[in-house]
């Protein structure tokens, strides 16, 4: 039996090298990306390897992509992990479907995906679901009745984008049977050699540019990579969920994860702007 993955935003960062290795360990890799020539590249170098793999297109920014995505997903004959780490770091302040366009991209577009494909996921138990999340969600500050943005600081959309990932996996994960699907949410540390902040400001570009050539400073993709693949296909995590892993190491995240009235009231909120019925799974 051969297992399934889908890995978004593969074309890149730490999701391309772990779409890789993955490809390397066995799995069919379904490469996620916006951009067809690197998403070829990814499954070319997959392919390569002796894997399998196919290229999917979808911009996040736009939700009736991300279902078109999970449609296509959907004829694959099972789904064994879903790897939610497609992301942004926008500069300047921007809307996506009525809404500020970090949120909606880090959040909403996968709290969508993983609405759409749950029933393939079940269909193939047991299976994953692993978000991408970061430490900077410490720092963030959520609000689910006033998700309006006053004055627009990109760290500031950042860092609330990835505290909603983390209350969204622990919600999931509260929601499903760990027998069937498990969930959990996955710091990389700061990888400044990736994808992640071709949309913020020159000043944060050319910083991320020049700590990724620091020694000592920051992940490496590599190193950010070996998480996703750690939660992805290692039996020692079979049956974990609701966890916060920074790296290989389950840690505790912010106390608001544990707020089961925020993780609710952000869930249906989420699936009211995104269109679905909030009672589910």
């Amino acid at each position: 039996m051969t297992r399934t993955v889908l890995v978004t935003g593969a074309t890149s960062g730490i999701g391309r090298v772990a779409a890789e290795r993955l490809g390397a360990r066995g799995w069919r890799v379904l490469v996620h990306g916006r951009n067809r020539d690197r998403g070829a590249q990814v499954v070319d170098a997959i392919e390569s390897a002796g894997g399998e793999a196919a290229f999917h297109r979808a911009d996040f920014a736009d939700f009736d992509a991300v279902r078109g995505l999970a449609a296509r997903v959907r004829e694959e004959p099972r789904l064994d992990a879903l790897v939610n780490n497609a992301a942004l770091s926008a500069g300047e302040y921007r809307e996506v479907e009525g809404v500020e366009s970090t949120l909606a991209v880090n959040h909403l577009a996968p709290y969508l995906l993983t609405h759409e494909l749950l029933p393939l996921l079940r269909e193939s138990a047991p299976a994953r679901v692993v978000v991408t999340a970061s430490g900077v969600h410490y720092r963030g500050d959520v609000d689910p009745d006033d998700l309006s943005v006053d004055e627009y600081d990109a760290l500031d959309a950042y860092a609330r984008s990835k505290l909603a990932n983390v209350l969204f996996a622990v919600e999931l994960a509260d929601r499903l049977d760990p027998e069937a699907v498990t969930a959990t949410a996955y710091h990389p540390g700061f990888v400044p050699d990736t994808g992640l902040y071709r949309d913020a400001s020159l000043p944060v570009r050319a910083g991320t540019w020049l700590a990724a050539r620091v020694p000592f400073v920051g992940t490496s993709t590599s190193e950010g990579a070996d998480g996703l693949v750690y939660l992805t296909d290692s039996d020692e995590v079979a049956g974990v969920t609701g966890a916060y892993f920074a790296g290989r190491e389950r840690t505790t995240p912010d106390s608001r994860a544990e707020d089961r009235a925020l993780r609710e009231r952000l869930w249906d909120v989420s699936a009211d702007l995104v269109g679905v019925d909030p009672d589910w799974p």
